[in-house]
């Protein structure tokens, strides 16, 4: 009696050939896409048709490759001139289209922290394992370890007297009205008891007063105000003066841990700052790129100039980058740029050779 045929190898077998016989080796990005017409899966490589076969060698079902290949009906891709390019399309990809299994498998949120201010009535700072994505009104990073990062981060709330407790809870302020009388509530927070929080769960401050809190913790984050580490230091000076030496040692290693939050920020945003220059990228069949790349985001991507004219329409979109992305900036990382900063930045690190290509911009 002839053995029934399997559907699903018969439709694996179905993909493969499809590959064998149309994918080429050059670099692009492909989509592999459930029967429904989701895109599951967005993945690039510098030799496409090679990247797609191995699918269809996994060994064990539950390896990563199988467990994305099962649930393809259809494989999509598409070419482009370099690695680079690539990268960049995948990146694009990923972020417009959402694949599940990109985001299920996705590691970069457990190496990376960042630091965001919420958009709520009463703003508080928090720690992020991504990029956000929640509301969050401002993001900084990224950052490696996020223990200490949130300690510092109760260190700046305390100083500052922002709350940290969590995002269900009512917030009012003492000069909101009430359409309704409300009885006085107790706080039953400890930070407001002792002076570390101004208490926006019981209307103790003012909007204006919780305000001007959240913007000086924004200027001490963009790192134009170092007040709260100027306030730690005159504090554990006076306990020393008053021969309160636990009490100094306390406020020393408070300070020392904004001092830490404030020196990562500064490499940050040195790391962004250095990733500023024009980046030409050989392509395949001669179709060569330059690539404009301004604090770690690409700004401008355009053929290489071949003519006296081309020459000139580049240089004017040097100036137009350079015009509309300042030299120097805040701390903060506009949300939308996080990742491919990231990303570009993980490129020359594994590619050291390729800064050669680099040359800075120049209006």
């Amino acid at each position: 009696m002839p053995v029934a045929a399997d559907p699903a190898e018969e439709k694996l077998q179905e993909l493969r050939g499809i590959v064998r016989r149309q994918a080429e080796d050059r670099p692009g990005v492909y989509r592999m896409v459930s029967e429904g017409g989701e895109v599951v899966y967005v993945g690039k490589s510098k030799r496409v048709r090679s990247r797609l076969m191995s699918y269809f060698r996994a060994v064990f079902p539950d390896e990563k490759g199988a467990r994305i290949v099962r649930e393809a009906a259809a494989i999509e891709w598409s070419y482009v001139p370099s690695e680079f390019a690539a990268l960049l399309e995948e990146l694009r990809l990923i972020k417009r289209l959402r694949p599940r299994f990109n985001h299920a498998m996705k590691r970069d949120g457990r190496n990376y922290a960042f630091v965001a201010l919420t958009r709520e009535p009463a703003p508080r700072l928090v720690v992020l394992r991504g990029t956000g994505g929640k509301g969050e009104s401002v993001v900084y990073g990224p950052f490696t370890g996020a223990t200490w990062l949130r300690e510092a981060l109760r260190e700046l709330s305390d100083s500052l007297g922002l709350r940290d407790c969590t995002h269900d809870r009512r917030m009012r302020y003492s000069d909101q009205q009430e359409i309704f009388t409300l009885p006085p509530r107790t706080p039953g927070c400890i930070r407001f008891e002792i002076g570390k929080c101004l208490g926006p769960c019981i209307a103790a401050p003012s909007a204006a007063a919780y305000r001007e809190k959240v913007v000086q913790a924004r200027a001490f984050l963009d790192g134009t105000n170092d007040g709260p580490i100027e306030r730690l230091a005159e504090s554990m000076l006076d306990a020393s003066d008053r021969m309160e030496f636990e009490r100094a040692g306390v406020l020393r290693d408070k300070k020392q841990r904004l001092e830490g939050l404030r020196d990562q920020f500064d490499r940050m945003r040195f790391a962004a700052e250095s990733l500023t220059f024009a980046y030409r990228v050989e392509g395949v069949d001669g179709d060569d790129r330059v690539y404009l790349i301004r604090r770690g985001v690409v700004r401008a991507e355009l053929s290489a100039p071949k003519t006296r004219a081309e020459e000139s329409a580049l240089k004017d979109v040097v100036k137009r980058v350079i015009a509309d992305t300042p030299a120097t900036g805040p701390r903060s990382i506009p949300q939308h740029e996080v990742d491919e900063l990231l990303v570009i930045a993980a490129w020359f690190k594994a590619h050291p050779t390729e800064m050669e290509r680099a040359r800075p911009l120049k209006n």
